[in-house]
């Protein structure tokens, strides 16, 4: 078939690989002039499948009150006149029950998980280079009430097949020496050997240019302004997508099927359509520091509770990322929250970087309520969701390419995950089906 992939970042471009070795005719449709040019620009680096905690957890509420109004908080909430961000609002408070939350924890892992695999495997056939690190992630906490509250989910995680191991603090600077200037402060943590760390940026352009080379027609610098369907009901297909290309020109492109996976901006594609997602985008910061004294530096990739980021070391840069702002779609850096990264960094590894030059990014996260993503089917026979990834696009990228192009291809992925519109399999290993 000729399948078309909307979004040339992680989920993209890893769609469009799977599919090209699938068979497929692939072409792929981005507005930026290169691959991971925006959320999969400059991450976290994490592949954490340990700590895939959704954010609308039973905790979530109170400490999002506790929030308002600060601007350096982890997670900043601006009220808006959008009927989207209140829908939202409403949808995550739901999934902040621990039925929920255990739930959408059990989705998240075995997606992630799936995703793990296949980017080892894809990393020993093309030898990408991206700065991996495979030293586990060492989760640290600074409150005692947080360390508490984090071993149920631990335990949780330990059942689901993925050992994360609690542990006190001497061992937390044991793994980690660099952690042992704020020894005095750390009451525990959790580490998983087998989680990773990487820059998403390297692996995939990496990819892309793989990609292109085998066969992938990468078209860059092209706006893609509607989706032109035919047909009503079950009989419903996507026949064309219109761009403007990088001359300025408005083009129709035809194919078979059509994957979209423009994160945030998948929604305001799909509602003429019909398709109503719930993904709202989650601003997220990060600095990138150059390393000085590389003993001073952490090497195992870490999250420091307290303040909600990640820190992964990435060859002679240190990166650090999170906090989250839902505040639309706007990408510009607020001052206080990029200062609020680099005093909390300094104060961890003190000397260890260049901290008078930061490099600071920010890139727009396609939050669900649940954090677990639109991954299958639509409506349209032949149109496709690969979106609404959040803070773990990284960590479900691989695994999320591979699974659409098995689900284009008219297949169901071997992975036990609510797949949108497809059956999923139960614990028994019989085929439940979900809705659309």
């Amino acid at each position: 078939m000729k399948v078309i992939v909307l979004g040339a970042g992680i989920i993209g471009t890893s769609s469009a690989w799977f599919l090209s070795k699938q068979g497929h005719d692939v072409t792929v449709l981005e507005r930026q002039p290169g691959a991971a040019q925006e959320t999969s620009f400059a991450n976290g680096g994490q592949i954490s499948v340990s700590h895939a905690e959704p954010w609308s957890n039973p905790a979530a509420p109170l400490k999002i009150l506790k929030w308002l109004g600060k601007e350096d908080a982890p997670l900043l909430y601006r009220f808006r006149p959008e009927m989207l961000q209140w829908k939202w609002a409403l949808s995550f408070l739901r999934e902040c029950t621990a039925a929920r939350t255990d739930e959408n924890i059990r989705q998240i892992v075995a997606i992630a998980e799936y995703s793990r695999q296949t980017l080892q495997q894809l990393r020993a056939e093309t030898d990408i280079q991206y700065d991996c690190l495979t030293k586990g992630i060492l989760h640290f906490y600074t409150d005692e009430k947080e360390f508490q509250a984090s071993l149920p989910a631990a335990r949780l995680m330990t059942e689901l097949g993925c050992e994360r191991k609690s542990i006190g603090a001497d061992e937390v600077v044991a793994i980690e020496p660099a952690l042992a200037s704020i020894r005095h402060k750390i009451v525990g943590g959790d580490f998983t050997q087998t989680d990773e760390s990487g820059d998403v940026y390297k692996l995939t352009t990496g990819l892309a240019a793989r990609a292109a080379a085998a066969g992938v027609d990468f078209r860059f610098n092209t706006t893609i302004t509607r989706l032109i369907t035919e047909g009503a009901g079950a009989s419903a297909r996507v026949t064309a997508v219109e761009i403007i290309n990088g001359e300025g020109r408005h083009q129709v492109l035809r194919a078979d099927a059509f994957v979209v996976a423009m994160g945030s901006f998948s929604v305001q594609l799909l509602q003429p359509l019909g398709i109503s997602l719930m993904v709202y985008p989650g601003k997220g910061y990060s600095g990138t520091y150059k390393v000085l004294d590389p003993a001073r530096t952490p090497t195992v990739s870490l999250t420091d509770d307290g303040y909600k980021l990640v820190v992964s070391r990435l060859g002679d840069r240190l990166r650090v990322a999170g906090t989250c702002e839902l505040n639309g779609y706007g990408r510009e850096l607020n001052t206080t929250r990029c200062e609020a990264i680099t005093r909390r960094t300094r104060e961890l590894f003190p000397d260890a970087c260049d901290y008078d030059n930061p490099v600071y990014w920010a890139g727009l996260r396609p939050l669900t309520p649940s954090n677990v993503p639109y991954i299958g089917k639509t409506k349209f026979g032949n149109l496709f969701l690969n979106t609404g990834h959040g803070t773990l696009g990284w960590t479900m990228g691989a695994g999320s390419g591979r699974a659409i192009a098995e689900i284009v291809s008219g297949r169901q992925p071997e992975v036990n995950f609510n797949f949108t519109g497809m059956p999923r399999r139960d614990p028994s290993g019989s085929m439940v089906r979900q809705p659309a």
